[in-house]
């Protein structure tokens, strides 16, 4: 993807010979126009009832569903996607719709007795306005959804300002929406940090998820202005690996959490931590794992690792292991995209930049660890805290890392990866500010509680 002030070239990063269009960039007084439309659409688009809302957002989740097949072959030509996460990402938003489109039924406060004398007390929760979202490139279709789903079916208006490097997913996306919603209600504003500042600027709710520089300066803005936000701001992932785990199983997880969607992933694992004996088997299970994992086309079914987003993205990969001793290395796939090869390291030196930043690339660290305890200081070590794989037959060494890790989520015997979009999903620390997303703290997040006070009146 290449920039001007004006407009955005979107190129397959497979084939960067692929153009898919150039695309104008809306502008922060557009931006700004656009809240404004929204925030008069608001009031009617909340007012119209649990039916109507309810009936629009099913409405988008059977678009979404009738236009599977284009939408998944966009998202491998314009993110290079692999075909089958393409797929599952476009099913997920289906359902994603399909889930907060019952939102609207659901109770929105509570009744309360009066601590004396007659009347009611009343909770209810409330609509901000206009929610202004901003997300990433590396799920095109399931972010947005997931940020703007909740914030429809409680009565918000949307103003959507996707990743450059996903614009043309958000158009195809925001036609779906348009065609199903009122005037107003749904606006893509495409563009890049102008036109992110103008929607924090203006926006009465603001979700944002990418990297943490921007993050931490959507969070100063938007609490400057005293408006709530969210920002997701991505993770240094560990897994953990005890002697006991089925090594075999752990592997296979953690390499497809390592170099599924080439690392593109903010919960790719970054660091895999063997605990004692585990070390020497679990550094070859993890090797041969890497080495037979398909590195390809991401139109190709088989392909798990396609290319990196842009050439900026693998030249910051390859920094990244540059002087390192590799343990192994996936296989190199000599296509004309930015491909890198998934890539396990060891005896990166303390203070590596692989140990404090997130790369966003197919490579991890392998380190050691004398036991659990230690372990879980390792993975609590960083600023980030978003997920930790944690890889057991031991149940009392699971309810361990439960209660000390330092991460939002806790994933026993499965990969960091992977996002069930009822629960609510959000890190600590330096990943992320604010309530979490989706599931039913999303609903709370675009909503504010107000208290009523009803009191007879006369005197009974």
């Amino acid at each position: 993807m290449t920039t001007s002030s004006t407009s955005f070239v979107s190129r397959n990063p497979a084939d960067p010979s692929d153009v898919l269009g150039e695309f104008p960039a809306a502008g922060a007084p557009a931006v700004a126009a656009a809240v404004e439309r929204a925030r008069a659409a608001q009031p009617g688009w909340a007012a119209s009832g649990a039916a109507a809302r309810s009936s629009a957002l099913t409405a988008v989740a059977a678009a979404v569903e009738a236009a599977a097949g284009e939408l998944a072959a966009l998202a491998v030509r314009e993110v290079g996607k692999p075909i089958a996460e393409a797929r599952a990402e476009v099913a997920r938003t289906a359902a994603i719709w399909r889930y907060y489109a019952q939102a609207p039924y659901e109770p929105t406060g509570t009744v309360h007795e009066a601590a004396a004398g007659s009347g009611l007390l009343l909770t209810r929760r409330r609509p901000h306005g206009v929610a202004g979202l901003i997300t990433p490139w590396n799920f095109p279709l399931a972010i947005p959804s997931w940020k703007a789903a909740p914030a429809l079916a409680m009565g918000n208006t949307v103003v959507l300002k996707p990743a450059p490097e996903a614009t043309a997913c958000a158009r195809r996306l925001a036609e779906i929406l348009t065609d199903a919603l009122p005037d107003g209600v749904f606006t893509l504003a495409p563009g890049g940090a102008d036109e992110g500042g103008a929607l924090v600027a203006t926006a009465d709710v603001v979700s944002f998820t990418g990297s943490t520089a921007v993050g931490d300066a959507v969070v100063r803005a938007a609490t400057a202005r005293g408006v709530p936000v969210q920002a997701e701001m991505g993770g240094l992932n560990a897994a953990i690996v005890l002697p006991d785990a089925d090594i075999e199983t752990a592997a296979a997880h953690i390499a497809a959490a390592i170099a599924g969607y080439a690392g593109q992933k903010c919960t790719a694992t970054s660091r895999v931590i063997a605990v004692g004996a585990a070390q020497e088997p679990l550094r070859g299970a993890l090797a041969e794992a890497l080495r037979t994992l398909a590195v390809g086309d991401p139109a190709d079914p088989a392909t798990v690792c396609g290319p990196l987003i842009s050439e900026q993205a693998r030249d910051r990969f390859e920094r990244a292991r540059e002087g390192l001793y590799a343990v192994a290395s996936g296989p190199s796939f000599a296509g004309p995209g930015w491909y890198a090869a998934p890539t396990l390291v060891e005896k990166v030196p303390e203070g590596h930049r692989l140990l404090s930043e997130e790369v966003f690339g197919p490579i991890a660290a392998l380190l050691s660890a004398r036991d659990t305890a230690e372990a879980v200081r390792m993975a609590n070590s960083v600023a980030q805290g978003l997920v930790t794989s944690v890889h057991t037959a031991d149940l009392d060494a699971a309810l361990h890392a439960l209660d000390r890790l330092d991460t939002g989520m806790i994933r026993v015997n499965a990969p960091s990866t992977g996002v069930d979009f009822h629960l609510p999903f959000g890190g600590a620390k330096a990943s992320g500010h604010g309530p979490r997303e989706q599931g039913r703290a999303a609903l709370e997040f675009y909503t504010s509680s107000r208290t009523y006070t009803l009191a007879p009146g006369h005197a009974m």
